[in-house]
């Protein structure tokens, strides 16, 4: 039996309707006495899920039992109060809601015609986050993507446009040696060489050094070089180290370059009076790159690119080919299909209005603090315990520590092991996410703490359970 029609009876989408609703409320509800992590071999999941293509159909309500079963117990929750690494990405019921109903209703949100609506709620949210950053917002502009590595990509696609004028070969672009690797990525994907690619080195703080940046951009001139743009951090992956934002943009203006600012996961911060004091000078830049799917609780992908000038995106990415010709429409009416890579798009901005609609976005502005306030708190408790050192403090959410029993006398190369120990053991638990970085050579634990939902307990039993596995490393040794 066969349905070429590709359609449910109404009892039918009712009930498998009800059924994965019921599904999303229950794991929402229950999300905390879950395990955030799923350890599996890749011979254990071809065993489990390998299958060849089905020819006959299969009842709906076994198919969504078959995913629950044995596809949705078997990915991590990056939305559990125990997920510290990476960075989580701790979403909402709303914004869930929002992308049912943007999948279901399969809104093209590329051009105004088909999807006025779309594109009107499109730019009421990006003007909101326009106002948020300080951007003018009758110049400005900007649109969604999938994530920051996307954002990236456009950002420095209109530096190198707006700057070069097609002369791509003496072009050199400067950023500090914590700079996440999505801008190398975006920079060879955009024709640039890696001899084109400047990595300055962080002071002590992580942050990139303005005079180290002077030194290499005047360097450069003098071996006839074109330096064209520096991109700065608004809170880097490894410590959530920013950047003197200010006194970069300043230096930009003075030297005529580009500056773009990824703020993919520091962004959120600007919510808070004490992230806007942190990310003062963000305002100056060319363009900034935001990760609502980061701290601001949206579900995957929601990536966001802002410009000061929105002619500088349609100057770099607007084409006119004849069969778009009918749904060019006026100059009012925005095609985002101009601003960005992408003609067919998803409605990522519903999820986003969504939330903000419902929660309101003092609700937002207070799970950012009580993010701050919960890194602040981890810092002074682990301060108070003999045998914790932190190495990065608490910045913008992210806190690096390590154990050193001080009565052991371990060399660095055997803390290092002991620490790299105590994370594998504990993801093994499937108790906490908790992974390793390296900072000045020293293997450290990495916290990341943007989840609303996570509490000192949390964190206090994580801890706990690291210092049990730190005696079992001992006693083996």
């Amino acid at each position: 039996m066969s349905n070429p029609t590709l359609e449910l009876s109404k009892e039918e989408m009712r009930k498998i309707g009800y059924q994965t609703i019921d599904t999303l409320v229950e794991h929402f509800s229950s999300i905390p006495e879950q395990q955030p992590v799923k350890n599996a071999s890749r011979r254990s999941m071809d065993w489990l899920l390998n299958e060849g293509i089905p020819e006959q159909e299969t009842p709906a309500e076994e198919v969504l039992q078959y995913v629950k079963d044995k596809v949705l117990t078997n990915v991590a929750l990056t939305t559990h109060p125990r997920f510290y690494s990476f960075v989580p990405s701790p979403n909402n019921y709303m914004s869930v809601i929002a992308d049912t109903l943007a999948s279901g209703y399969n809104v093209f949100s590329g051009a105004w015609a088909p999807s006025p609506a779309a594109a009107e709620l499109e730019l009421v949210m990006i003007n909101w986050l326009l106002k948020l950053f300080g951007f003018p917002v009758r110049e400005g502009g900007g649109l969604f993507v999938s994530g920051g590595s996307m954002a990236n990509v456009i950002g420095l696609s209109m530096a190198r446009g707006m700057k070069t004028a097609g002369k791509l070969e003496n072009a050199t672009v400067y950023f500090s040696d914590q700079t996440h690797s999505s801008v190398d990525r975006a920079l060879l994907l955009l024709g640039f060489d890696k001899q084109q690619i400047r990595k300055i080195s962080c002071n002590s703080d992580f942050q990139l050094s303005v005079d180290a940046l002077k030194e290499a951009v005047d360097a450069d001139r003098k071996a006839g070089k074109q330096p064209i743009c520096v991109v700065g951090n608004a809170g880097t992956t490894n410590t959530g180290a920013v950047d003197p934002l200010h006194k970069l943009s300043l230096f930009c203006r003075q030297e005529n370059l580009w500056f773009h600012v990824d703020a993919a996961y520091g962004g959120g911060a600007i919510l808070c009076p004490q992230g806007q004091k942190i990310l003062e000078g963000i305002e100056m830049a060319d363009s900034i790159t935001v990760d609502p799917h980061k701290w601001m609780y949206q579900p995957y992908e929601i990536g966001c690119i802002l410009v000061r000038n929105h002619e500088w995106l349609s100057q770099t990415y607007r084409m006119n080919p004849e069969y778009l010709q009918d749904v060019k429409g006026n100059a009012e009416e925005v095609n985002f299909y101009d601003y960005g890579v992408q003609l067919t798009r998803r409605f990522r901005a519903l999820k986003l209005y969504m939330s903000i609609k419902t929660f309101g976005l003092n609700s937002f502005r207070e799970a950012v603090n009580h993010n701050f306030q919960l890194a602040d708190q981890t810092q002074r408790w682990l301060e108070s315990l003999a045998h914790w050192d932190i190495v990065s403090p608490a910045q913008l959410a992210v806190i690096n520590f390590r154990y050193n029993p001080k009565d052991f006398n371990l060399s660095d190369i055997q803390l290092n092991e002991l620490n790299h120990y105590i994370s594998s053991k504990i993801i093994e638990s499937a108790q906490a996410m908790l992974v390793t970085t390296v900072l000045k050579g020293k293997t450290v634990l990495r916290m990341c703490l943007i989840n609303p939902r996570t509490t000192l307990a949390d964190v206090k039993a994580s801890i706990k359970q690291l210092e049990g596995y730190a005696q079992d490393f001992l006693h083996q040794s």
